[in-house]
């Protein structure tokens, strides 16, 4: 005999995790994993662009105290007379730590949607198809956020040397990477940067949805270039400062031909 159900029963079963309140739009994109992943792809481009620019800035550099000196005042006269001085300077430290931290958030967020997917699954990941940078992004995102807290404590706040001077770049750059265990604190922090900026460089324009077997092999140049490009560029610092290309002998020939550090100047090397 056929069992009837009685229609007044209430059999629902309730949801594993309870849905998190919807946002307003477009608030509510961020919500989905495409969001995230969009977010952090569009973050991770503006990222990029700002590491290319402090590198090539920091090629002042090899030009001598005076030019890197007079490139990080430029910095802080952005916009001229028409807006209060280090005024564009500060808008653009805001939205890059914007920036920053959306990426940081998206990528947690992702991985933590990514385990829970995965959490039904009892075998193992396979790392077959994977390749190592894609496998070491969960290593190389904190050590890169380490490597910016301490790159910022080191040269722009000058909270690990007695030595350090307000304003003058060249000097902190000196005698920050004139010792050999910060120089390979730096050297092995930008090879991380590099594996992480292959990876992203790679990943984000699949997701922006640029994914097509005729210029796959342009993605991946263009993701090695762009990695390689900053390896070499960040790593020549330290390395030059080791080797002696950039020393205090090449401050003190031009010192005398400083401006007058301003009283605004925050010691950033750009």
């Amino acid at each position: 005999m056929a069992q009837t159900i009685s229609s007044g029963a209430d059999h629902s079963v309730p949801p594993i995790r309870r849905r998190p309140q919807q946002l307003p739009w477009p608030l509510n994109i961020y919500q989905t994993a495409i969001g995230k992943k969009y977010v952090m792809a569009l973050t991770g481009i503006g990222l990029i662009g700002f590491v290319v620019v402090h590198m090539i800035g920091n090629m002042h550099l090899y030009e001598g105290p005076s030019q890197i000196h007079h490139y990080a005042e430029a910095l802080r006269d952005l916009g001229g007379h028409l807006v209060p001085r280090t005024f564009i300077l500060w808008a653009m430290r805001l939205g890059l730590i914007g920036m920053f931290a959306a990426h940081i958030h998206s990528a947690v967020s992702l991985t933590k949607l990514s385990a829970k997917a995965d959490s039904s699954y009892v075998g193992k990941r396979d790392y077959v198809a994977a390749n190592f940078a894609s496998r070491t992004m969960r290593m190389t995102g904190p050590i890169i956020l380490l490597y910016t807290l301490y790159h910022l404590a080191d040269l722009t706040w000058g909270w690990f040397s007695d030595d350090w001077v307000r304003g003058d770049v060249y000097h902190n750059v000196y005698d920050s990477m004139s010792a050999l265990p910060v120089a390979i604190i730096y050297i092995v922090a930008n090879v991380a940067l590099a594996v992480h900026i292959y990876h992203g460089a790679w990943s984000m324009f699949q997701t922006l949805g640029i994914n097509n077997p005729t210029y796959n092999s342009l993605r991946r140049g263009f993701a090695t270039g762009i990695a390689g490009l900053i390896l070499v560029g960040n790593l020549s610092f330290p390395i030059a400062v080791q080797a002696g290309l950039i020393d205090e002998d090449n401050r003190s020939v031009e010192v005398g031909g400083f401006d007058k550090l301003d009283s605004d100047n925050h010691g950033e090397e750009g």
